[in-house]
């Protein structure tokens, strides 16, 4: 049975979706959908006999649970189960459970402690000598790419001085970070050695860090390459593999004190599309993964305030699946990490768009920033950092209704 989490269902479809999924007879959707506005856990591969006790427990605190059709009879070995009801009651029900046998008795803790996660509001981030608090307001991390061939701006930024001219006005247009990266992880891109990676990253990174006022992240797979740009100044390691491409990495950032984003890949960049499978679960798959990553690293000795997660728009998925996972990004609260987010000008953008190329998805890119942050993203991953700032402001205007620097005034 994989770790609960909390389901996201902004829309009926979704609800329905999910419940066919689980295998509920036809009636039993009609009637429990309504019933998934309001709080919704998902425990997966439950067995029979466990789900029945789930089901009228729930029941007994006035909640609902979904389980598939054969479960009362247990002519099936499993069965996802959805858990229904105010936070009232599933915390009455997480009660319940420590007098139950089979196992059932570690959702005590396991669900007050989901909850505890998914509902914060403020995340400290520790990363090298930095100390931040992520929640109040999304924070802005500018891109910048000292690569040819990057798949919107590569060849920009390969001359030293027009990069560190390129982060300074960054910062000026209000980037909170500055993400450095010597190596493409476009679709199609192939790996580039340690030796050229140093060489373009390290001399940006020396010069950046006696230069700027906010921190630098190096975005790299690997270890050599983090260890010496965090030497030279950088406060986090933006890995995509999320520490899978390289055994040595985790090490690295334990030793180092640099924070870390795990990203959700599926497959290395230069063959993640062409040899694209379908997911069982979007998000569920992505947030599996996650949370293994998010253990081995912390038992590398990494602590946990010193970690983001990021979903991966893009890395390993389909347009679809990109939507989707935009749209359920809430469900990545059951984390307990800030969420990061890359969707800046993204192959799916431009196709959505009528195929606009990488330059002309601002638009696109606005909209799809927007609905990340109302979705729970706590920091965004942009090129045109002037602009994502701006709409970062109205959307998190709207997310904490106004309260966030807003300023008294009539329409």
């Amino acid at each position: 049975m994989r770790n609960p989490r909390i389901l996201h269902c902004p829309i009926p479809a979704d609800a329905r979706e999910i419940l066919r999924r689980t295998g509920c007879d036809p009636w039993g959707i009609d009637a429990m959908a309504p019933k998934m506005t309001g709080l919704a856990v998902l425990l997966e591969k439950v067995p029979c006999r466990d789900a029945n006790i789930l089901k009228q427990e729930m029941l007994s605190v006035g909640g609902d649970a979904a389980v598939a059709r054969g479960t009362v009879a247990c002519s099936l070995p499993f069965t996802d189960v959805v858990l229904m009801g105010t936070v009232k009651q599933i915390r009455r029900f997480a009660e319940k459970m420590a007098f139950q046998p089979f196992g059932l008795n570690t959702l005590a803790e396991a669900i007050p402690s989901l909850l505890g996660r998914h509902f914060r509001d403020r995340h400290v981030l520790r990363a090298g000598t930095w100390e931040m608090v992520l929640g109040e307001r999304t924070l802005v991390m500018g891109i910048l790419n000292v690569t040819p061939d990057s798949f919107s701006d590569g060849g920009l930024c390969l001359a030293p001085d027009r990069a560190v001219a390129r982060a300074l006005q960054m910062v000026e247009e209000g980037a909170d970070w500055i993400d450095v990266g010597g190596e493409s992880t476009r679709p199609g891109s192939e790996p580039v050695s340690p030796e050229e990676e140093l060489r373009r990253v390290i001399p940006i990174v020396e010069a950046l860090a006696r230069q700027l006022p906010v921190p630098l992240s190096v975005d790299t797979t690997k270890a050599q390459v983090a260890r010496r740009a965090v030497e030279a100044g950088a406060a986090l390691v933006n890995d995509v593999s999320a520490m899978t491409f390289d055994r040595d990495m985790a090490g690295v950032v334990a030793e180092t004190g640099a924070a870390v984003s795990l990203m959700h890949i599926r497959g290395m960049p230069r063959s993640m599309q062409s040899e694209y499978v379908p997911y069982g679960s979007v998000p569920g798959d992505m947030i599996a993964f996650l949370e293994e990553r998010m253990d081995a690293v912390v038992a590398a000795g990494v602590p946990e305030e010193r970690i983001l997660v990021d979903p991966g728009f893009g890395f390993g998925k389909s347009d679809r699946d990109n939507w989707r996972m935009l749209r359920h990004l809430e469900e990545f609260r059951s984390l307990g990490r800030p969420i990061l987010v890359g969707v800046s000008r993204k192959a799916s953008i431009g196709r959505a768009t009528g195929g606009d190329p990488p330059a002309e998805r601002l638009p696109g890119t606005a909209a799809a920033v927007t609905a990340a942050i109302l979705n729970g993203a706590a920091m965004i991953r942009v090129h045109d950092v002037k602009a994502m700032k701006k709409v970062a402001a109205v959307a998190d205007a709207v997310r904490r209704g106004g309260e966030a620097e807003a300023s008294e005034g009539g329409t």
